[in-house]
């Protein structure tokens, strides 16, 4: 399933247009609260997917049934640029464990480049939910990567994959390239165009770069 929360008209799409507009996405603060704050919608909508059971509490006044979810949660994230959605998700899901993976692009002298994934810190995942998060799906090598070296911690009930702006490209190379019975995706917009560099037009540019400085 991809569910692309881009197409309803919802202040998600105010969160997306000051992510991607030139003259805001300088102010670094501003711009990392901005990926939180998309964090936190991604999680709510998430949240409608899992299984819930009845529980009772006490109140002062007596007792009150409540639905809470069930489901082991594991919040996921592919280094750097996926700090500021991780941090928004966790404020939501706040009982969930956590799982990181080291991702780079190594280039060639054509431009040309591999993704290389040096570690991965995870608790185990067999049974769990995982929401797995990284504000671009360009090519998707970098998710589809992660995806499989997560699976040497055990394997998940469902994996959530969540992207701030997708390329066509990369959304059907993960549409193809990952499980289909058990693996949701979930985008703020879809871009038509990467370039040969595996940049996303219009897209916004560096997450990384915009959330934390530049890298050299």
């Amino acid at each position: 399933m991809v569910y692309n929360l881009g197409e309803q008209q919802t202040l998600l799409n105010t969160f997306i247009e000051e992510i991607r507009n030139k003259d805001t996405q300088t102010d670094a603060m501003r711009f990392r609260q901005n990926m939180e704050r998309v964090g936190m919608v991604f999680a709510y909508e998430i949240s409608k997917r899992l299984e819930y059971k009845k529980t009772e509490v006490q109140t002062p006044l007596g007792e009150a049934q409540m639905d809470l979810p069930q489901n082991k949660i594991v919040i996921g994230t592919i280094l750097r640029a996926g700090l500021p959605m991780h941090n928004g998700m966790l404020s939501f899901f706040d009982k969930a464990e956590n799982l990181f993976v080291s991702a780079y692009r190594k280039y060639g002298k054509d431009n040309s480049f591999d993704i290389q994934i040096e570690y991965i810190s995870a608790p185990d995942l067999t049974g769990k939910t995982v929401i797995l998060c990284d504000p671009m799906l360009a090519t998707g090598s970098s998710m589809v990567l992660a995806y499989r070296a997560m699976l040497e911690k055990g394997k998940p009930a469902h994996v959530h994959i969540v992207s701030l702006i997708a390329s066509n490209e990369g959304l059907e190379y993960c549409r193809t390239m990952l499980p289909k019975t058990n693996v949701s995706i979930w985008l703020g917009a879809i871009d038509d165009e990467l370039t040969v560099k595996g940049y996303i037009v219009p897209g916004l540019g560096d997450a990384g770069d915009l959330a934390f400085g530049n890298k050299s």
